[in-house]
């Protein structure tokens, strides 16, 4: 069988919208961490503690949230302000719930990429006498 090499987009928003909707099913709170540094973040710099910021992105904390293929937006407040949020995918660094932590940690871009693990090498067959 051959193999093919062609490029793969990123699985990263695939994986944010699954996690999103697992934690929500689950009755928790959505959490996103963003690399406040990255280019065309957009976020209140007030909030923003050594390069990164923690967002919750529930659907009772946000208003018209959208999670495309290349970003991360919405309006929410923050101290009563309302504001807009854009986060372009390569900035999202993990997504988790609140209450407990569970969910994922995404490599750094450039990094590498979940992949499909090697299957084992397959075993030798072993026969045994049964009496």
């Amino acid at each position: 069988m051959a193999e093919n090499n062609r490029a793969m987009t990123s699985p990263k928003s695939y994986l944010l919208r699954a996690f999103y909707e697992w934690i929500l099913d689950n009755s928790m709170t959505p959490y996103v961490l963003v690399d406040a540094s990255a280019q065309g973040v957009s976020v209140p710099a007030e909030y923003v503690e050594d390069g990164k910021i923690i967002l919750n992105i529930a659907p009772a904390a946000v208003q018209t949230l959208v999670m495309d293929r290349d970003q991360l937006s919405f309006s929410a407040r923050f101290r009563g302000s309302s504001r807009e949020v854009l986060v372009p995918m390569i900035a999202v660094r993990a997504v988790y719930a609140k209450e407990n932590g569970r969910g994922m940690v995404f490599p750094e871009e450039g990094g590498e990429e979940p992949t499909t693990p090697p299957s084992p090498a397959p075993k030798k067959p072993s026969l045994k006498v049964v009496k």
